[in-house]
């Protein structure tokens, strides 16, 4: 161990966390192989049981196989607990229990906290890590009771009312879009309880967990003339905008396609349903392969914006897009900073955002020229949903990830490990240790445009 530690100290904090992810598909695909995990007679491939670790620490949700018809209630089990990992980040559940066990939370583990939550400061990360998980618990405590009370009505015991509503919080809250049922919501499609409690858990995990602690900071009245911070009052913002452009978007392609015959408020629930889902939480109340190609492009490219930073979300992030668009709207009114909720971004802020977007954008064309190229036989759009779905960590999928070939299943895997990584800690893996030169070189102005 002591060996272990000092190589360790030789890698960047974003090396040593996605060694860490890694150590975790590893324990996560060990722990979906123990004996009486799977239903009796039933048997998977080395390929699909990784998959679905990689999918589960991820919290993406994509499937090769059927859950319920595939896992015993142990094995169920086993994969909530999967899902904490990835859901809350390696980093949040270590340190969860080496406060458990009293243990001193030294310099090393505070870099590593705070790279796995995209913090700027070494400041409160434990106080930070400690509200996360309390808030986390009793957000999928309190979902899972309303909705096993709930969903009574639908079982004949008691425990699988249970299993189904505690899975199902726990799934909506960590945004991993697993499901009991084979055919993710759509049982629950006229139900819109479950679908409002579904959304609203869904939104939780995805917001960003520090627009969490602030909002329980605002309303517990512990701190005199409290102020959200300039992330929560972002995230929110484009987080209500990305909500009502999905639903309103989803409304009217599909109005005069797949939704014809529906009620106003079928239609109404299934738009926000899915725009709410698809940024992060992989759920569906509908049979989104009836979608037009439209909805299916809409879908996408909310799925790769993906959810907030420090979320259990992934894709490019909110803030990522918001900045990126508040500088071309700044750009082109002749301003060389931006300005917004009566302060100045920085200008790193910007080029992280566009360096987030260019690698983004690079990595899904290279995912889907691959795929073209294993997959021939699959649509092109249906190759982008699934690619833009594992980015994202979403979990929707227009039936093709049961046909992947290996290659392909190799290529979504390390999206959603990517995914949920993030795309920052990505590339400073890539690039090692940053060195700052000592010299300067003279500036010269380049023609652009």
């Amino acid at each position: 161990m002591k060996l272990t530690r000092e190589h360790l100290w030789r890698f960047t904090p974003a090396q040593v966390i996605v060694f860490y992810y890694f150590l975790a598909i590893t324990f996560s695909f060990l722990l979906l192989n123990l004996p009486g995990v799977y239903q009796p007679g039933v048997k998977i491939s080395l390929i699909d049981s990784l998959f679905t670790a990689v999918s589960a620490v991820s919290v993406t949700g994509l499937t090769t196989i059927v859950i319920s018809e595939t896992y015993s209630p142990f094995g169920i089990s086993m994969i909530m607990i999967v899902l904490q990992i990835g859901g809350i980040g390696i980093m949040s559940i270590g340190t969860f229990f080496w406060l458990l066990l009293k243990k001193r939370i030294g310099m090393r583990e505070r870099e590593l906290i705070m790279v796995d939550h995209n913090q700027y400061s070494l400041k409160g990360v434990v106080d930070l890590i400690r509200q996360i998980v309390k808030i986390i618990f009793l957000i999928e405590l309190v979902g899972g009771i309303i909705l096993t009370v709930y969903i009574m009505k639908y079982y004949d015991t008691f425990s699988e009312a249970f299993l189904h509503g505690i899975f199902m919080a726990v799934s909506a809250t960590t945004n991993t879009g697993f499901d009991l049922t084979g055919e993710s919501l759509m049982p629950y499609f006229n139900d819109y309880f479950i679908q409002i409690v579904t959304m609203i858990l869904i939104i939780l995990g995805a917001i960003g967990f520090p627009v969490l602690i602030e909002v329980k900071s605002f309303f517990s009245k512990k701190v005199p003339h409290f102020r959200f911070s300039l992330f929560t009052k972002i995230t929110t913002s484009t987080f209500g905008i990305l909500l009502v452009f999905g639903a309103v978007m989803i409304f009217i392609l599909e109005s005069f396609n797949s939704f014809k015959g529906m009620a106003l408020h079928e239609k109404v629930f299934t738009s926000i349903f899915h725009s709410v889902s698809s940024r992060s939480g992989g759920l569906t109340t509908f049979d989104i392969t009836k979608f037009s190609e439209a909805t299916d492009l809409v879908i996408s490219l909310l799925m790769f914006i993906g959810a907030s930073p420090s979320s259990v979300g992934g894709g490019i992030r909110t803030t990522t897009l918001a900045i990126a668009v508040l500088f071309l709207v700044n750009f082109a009114r002749g301003r060389g900073v931006i300005h917004i909720f009566h302060r100045q971004i920085k200008l790193v802020d910007v080029f992280r955002s566009y360096a987030v977007i260019l690698l983004a954008g690079l990595m899904v064309m290279i995912a889907l020229l691959i795929l073209l190229i294993t997959e021939p036989n699959v649509p092109v759009v249906s190759i982008l949903f699934e690619i833009t779905s594992a980015f994202g960590t979403s979990g929707m999928s227009l039936g093709i990830t049961g046909d992947l070939s290996t290659p392909g299943k190799m290529i979504i895997m390390s999206l959603m490990f990517i995914g949920r990584v993030g795309l920052i800690s990505f590339l400073y893996t890539l690039g090692g240790r940053t060195k700052n030169p000592h010299y300067h070189y003279p500036k010269e102005r380049v023609i652009i445009g």
